[in-house]
């Protein structure tokens, strides 16, 4: 066997780490600049691009995909050189393996995997023991212990005694390093510079007259005060608080709400997304027949302790950012908390009442 090399940074990987920035900065700027200004085909543009995205790098990795489940595996002895758990659930942990792998066709090599195990087998694998795993020939570093090997093979094991191979250990991560994160927020930069540049206007600037361009129809009222600031258009509205105030102080929500509301008593809603300082509201279009909710009809005093039920019960560690979205596209005023932490991401859905139906740990 000729022992392959871990994964490195290639120029095919570096491009598709520049796309895939592109496609995220590119459909973040149009669904938010489209918000803003009230134009539909930006926001169509927005939720459409990375679902395209998706799809063609699904239909693009499909052969190699294909190629890899049709990889017979080869079998092995191995000497555990060490072994570290990662983090620990009720019965199965995840576990980070150093090993030493002796293919019966070629020379042993290190590899570092990461491996679930129960945690009435965990005293089974100790460091210097020997298990059987199975590996790839082309991609050695794919490497599975197997937890119930045939009698020949454990009857190997019991017998082998294994020398340390040099290291270090190879593992799968393919290791961009600067370069491919510098390209990366290239690529984020450069899709939402082109989304701005073909939308043929700046949605977040002024024009020569120092007041934004608006559609035909639409009616504009904007004030700004040291701690926030208003805009409201006939498709969008916003409030940004200023620093020191939050979304869930008392009242702060619903008072935002009811200062975009104020001068149409019956204005619908299809989306409300809060932030720590920002709202946007989403209005529907006057006379259409499209499902909305009224925005004051939020369960104001519930979102406080929301935020607070999925910073705590999810899983995300400290708390760093969160959303709270409301929609009623359905027809059915439903809420969705979702909030991010130094160890993952996490989401609570409640109704409109503010009752939690569901959540969804990292």
């Amino acid at each position: 066997m000729t022992t392959a090399t871990p994964p490195r940074a290639t120029p095919g990987g570096l491009a598709l780490g520049f796309l895939t920035g592109g496609v995220i900065g590119g459909s973040l700027a149009a669904f938010i600049g489209g918000c803003i200004v009230g134009k539909a085909s930006l926001v169509v543009t927005g939720l459409a691009l990375p679902a395209a995205y998706g799809l063609l790098f699904f239909l693009g990795t499909l052969p190699r995909r294909a190629r890899d489940r049709a990889a017979v595996p080869r079998t092995a002895l191995a000497m555990i050189e060490s072994r570290e758990a990662v983090a620990g659930e009720a019965t199965e942990v995840p576990v980070r393996f150093d090993l030493t792998v002796a293919p019966d066709d070629g020379p042993a090599y290190r590899v570092a995997i990461r491996q679930g195990v129960h945690l009435s087998e965990l005293p089974d694998y100790r460091p210097r023991g020997i298990v059987v795993v199975e590996y790839e020939p082309e991609r050695p570093w794919k490497v599975r212990i197997v937890t119930r090997p045939t009698p020949a093979w454990e009857e190997r094991a019991a017998d082998a005694h294994l020398d340390s191979a040099p290291g270090p250990a190879m593992t799968g991560d393919a290791r961009k390093g600067c370069v491919g994160g510098v390209l990366t927020v290239l690529g984020l930069l450069f899709g939402a510079a082109s989304v701005l540049l073909l939308s043929g206007a700046d949605p977040f600037g002024p024009d020569a007259s120092g007041a934004a361009p608006q559609p035909s129809g639409t009616v504009v009222s904007s004030t700004t005060t040291v701690t926030s600031s208003t805009t409201v258009t006939s498709a969008t509205g916003t409030v940004a608080l200023g620093a020191g105030r939050s979304m869930l102080d008392q009242g702060e929500l619903r008072t935002a709400v009811e200062s975009l509301t104020q001068d149409a008593e019956n204005r619908r809603a299809l989306t409300v997304v809060v932030q720590e300082r920002l709202l946007t509201i989403v209005f529907a279009p006057a006379g259409g027949q499209v499902a909305g909710f009224d925005p004051r009809a939020l369960p104001f005093d519930r979102v406080a302790a929301l935020v607070e039920d999925a910073g705590t019960t999810l899983g995300t560690g400290s708390p760093q950012s969160w959303q709270l979205t409301a929609d009623g596209l359905t027809g059915r005023l439903t809420l969705r908390v979702m909030v991010t932490g130094d160890r993952g991401a996490g989401s609570l859905e409640a109704d409109g009442q503010g009752n939690v139906l569901r959540r969804n740990g990292s």
